[in-house]
């Protein structure tokens, strides 16, 4: 599909999970000729969910990509995840788009995935165009559905449209700048005639509000307007679409992807009043000295481009996505990968189309195309050509969510599962993998259960690997409350040298977090200083295994002040001995204690469920540290005790319906209550 950069539109669907941006998806590209029927995610038989686990849970788990022609242009669509487990893949595949529609679900409102997509339009500086969806269903709401978006988003949303009947007898709109009623029948097939009797005053008023809020957005159309001169269409199309480019509004637009009405109407705004790449402007990289280039979306300039999703494939190998800012790229031959420092060759250019793959043979500024079977090229990475480098800055990964530890199903699969699940942390950037060295686990994070819960699907699918999911072991730690002054002595004889190494520490606590100090304090050489170090590294080693439940011993201090040596049979070992005797005495005796690791956790729920919210919090011993509001919703800061909140992603799932999400940090280690620590000790050496 031959396209140029004034005739291209990149978008990218976003909303919270089944607000319907696969099923609109789908509309669009039926109404475009691309597909011959629309299919539907309940049947599984959609052209952008395909994945097996995105017709299992009827979700769209990662960002799927096609395109249709209307009027002689291009648009791309980029029909993007969300629910709260994949929406970091939203995040990445919105950096890669012109533009935002924003699907708003007319039952449920704005749920927090919306809101959250939205700010990212905002950090992207992304304009946008709301679609409200589901005017058809029971309980459908135009207007409490934009008073609601009205309350909560800036750039302030605009209607173009105005819904002609509701609920089951919703079939049409009144478009607001033709002034023309627009009514679909049951195949879709759209009919143009005058605005029904009833809505004529309505339409007059809301026409009058548009063309107010429009004519904001240019200086010279606004004094026209105040003049009291009569505005042509198509001065309201031209400051539309000035004032939607600079983010001063968001239009809305309203309608039922499923029965297909407003989606021909859509597709035309989508063209009319959505940037070009040439609108969108140069992006900002850096070169090698790290000084500031502006690509330009020019196709003569230097090829450069970004990485934005992988997809990984046991049999087909990496296939690699990503977005060009300028420049051309032809049907096969080679550029240069900025971050890893390498050149990459390709031997055939792809265009994605759902699950289907079609060979291209070049692409220019502004295009979504793949190319398979690069070594080295991951998510986040640039490309370019090699005599005009250039890298560009890709977002933090979100933070992940809940962890597992993941053990295989056969013995001897570790290596081969922690090598498949790497493969698969190329393609899920919200992904992370990492082998704990006290708990000797393997832990897998993401941003939710169902989200970990599908990579072991895809685990097993594409690599034959299977694995159990059992909680993490928490990584506790001890440290000692008092003080304690002990000797530490290792005598040993034999037929020939014998062993013997003679120490005596004082051990006391550091605050919480200094982790170790060692002093020596020997004086006179009673013992000599070659083996002073083995004391050391005996109260080191012997403190990786505390006295309580084996758990390592932190936040204190060793003092070696005293011993005694003998010429023929002390050694370093001999001394390393004595210094491990002498601090698991001395920790007996100091007082033991068990610590915990404390989370730092910022949960955002709506106002209704703040009282099961802050109950649940009570029950996992959390201390609350304050509320803010954000929106409609309250945003709860805590301080919770990791063993606590292992599972809180399902649970505050379970709790909101889906409508909270959290982050949470490390904070610090704290004492574990007695009784608590009693079962914790107890449980530890069972298992020992």
């Amino acid at each position: 599909m031959a396209e140029t950069v004034e005739k291209l539109r990149n978008i990218a669907l976003v909303g919270h999970g089944n607000s319907g941006k696969t099923s609109l998806t789908e509309a669009i590209l039926y109404d475009a000729g691309v597909l011959n029927r629309m299919g539907t995610v309940e049947q599984g038989n959609t052209a952008m969910d395909f994945e097996p686990e995105e017709v299992k849970r009827q979700v769209s788990i990662s960002s799927a990509f096609h395109q249709f022609e209307r009027a002689g242009h291009v648009v791309q669509i980029t029909d993007t995840p969300g629910d709260q487990n994949f929406f970091a893949e939203t995040k990445m595949s919105m950096l890669a788009a012109d533009s935002v529609v924003t699907v708003i679900d007319a039952l449920d409102g704005i749920k927090f995935q919306t809101e959250q997509a939205w700010e990212f339009a905002k950090e992207f500086n992304l304009p946008a165009i709301i679609f409200i969806n589901k005017l058809d269903r029971e309980r459908a709401n135009f207007d409490s559905t934009f008073s609601e978006v009205a309350g909560l988003f800036t750039p302030k949303p605009i209607k173009l449209q105005i819904p002609i009947g509701s609920e089951a007898s919703f079939k049409g709109v009144v478009d607001l700048i033709s002034m023309k009623a627009y009514t679909y029948d049951d195949s879709g097939r759209a009919s143009v005639g005058e605005i029904p009797a009833d809505m004529e005053a309505l339409v007059e008023s809301e026409r009058e509000a548009l063309i107010e809020n429009v004519a904001e957005a240019d200086d010279a159309l606004i004094e026209k307007y105040l003049e009291g001169e009569e505005l042509s269409d198509d001065d309201i199309k031209t400051a539309l679409r000035k004032g939607t480019l600079s983010r001063s509004f968001a239009p809305v637009v309203c309608g039922s992807a499923t029965k297909n009405i407003g989606i021909d109407l859509l597709m035309d705004y989508i063209i009319s009043i959505l940037p070009t790449p040439l609108d969108r402007g140069a992006k900002i990289g850096f070169d090698p000295e790290g000084n500031e280039v502006e690509c330009q979306p020019d196709s003569n300039a230097p090829f450069s481009a970004f990485v934005f999703k992988t997809i990984t494939d046991p049999y087909a190998g990496r296939l690699t996505i990503f977005r060009i800012v300028s420049g051309r790229l032809s049907g096969d031959g080679s550029f240069y990968n900025v971050n890893k420092e390498s050149r990459e060759r390709y031997t055939q250019l792809l265009q994605l189309a759902g699950k289907d793959q079609k060979p291209i043979s070049e692409a220019g500024p502004g295009a979504i195309a793949a190319v398979a079977k690069l070594k080295e090229t991951t998510t986040g990475d640039t490309i370019c050509d090699e005599n005009t480098r250039v890298r560009f800055p890709t977002p933090e990964p979100m933070p992940t969510l809940i962890s597992f530890a993941v053990e295989p199903k056969s013995r001897g699969d570790e290596e081969k599962i922690f090598g498949a699940l790497s493969r698969l942390l190329e393609e899920d950037v919200a992904l992370k993998l990492e082998r704990n060295s006290e708990t000797k686990q393997i832990l897998l994070s993401g941003m939710g259960q169902v989200h970990i819960e599908a990579t072991v699907e895809k685990l097993k699918r594409k690599f034959n690997v299977e694995v159990n999911l059992t909680v993490p072991k928490i990584p506790y730690r001890e440290t000692i409350k008092g003080k304690a002054r002990v000797q530490g002595k290792h005598k040993k004889q034999t037929g020939g040298h014998g062993q013997y190494g003679d120490c005596w520490i004082q051990l006391e606590p550091l605050p919480r977090g200094r982790g170790f100090e060692f002093v020596d304090a020997i004086v006179g050489g009673v013992i000599p200083k070659q083996y002073i170090p083995a004391v050391e590294k005996g109260i080191v080693e012997a403190a990786q295994q505390g006295v309580l439940a084996g758990f390592p011993c932190v936040d204190f201090k060793v003092t070696l002040y005293d011993g005694s040596y003998h010429a023929v049979d002390s050694s370093e070992l001999a001394f390393k001995i004595a210094g491990s005797l002498a601090f698991k005495k001395a920790a007996r005796e100091a007082s033991p204690v068990l610590l915990e690791p404390i989370m730092n956790v910022a949960i955002i729920v709506p106002d209704e469920f703040m009282g099961d919210v802050m109950g649940d919090l009570n029950s996992r011993r959390g201390r609350v540290l304050g509320m803010e509001s954000k929106g409609k919703h309250q945003v709860i800061k805590a301080q919770v005790p990791m063993a606590e909140f292992l599972t809180y992603a399902p649970d505050l799932n379970s709790m909101t319906g889906g409508r909270g999400t959290f982050t949470q940090e490390f904070s610090h280690y704290d004492e574990v209550p007695a009784q608590i620590a009693q079962k914790i000790i107890e449980q530890a050496n069972k298992e020992k």
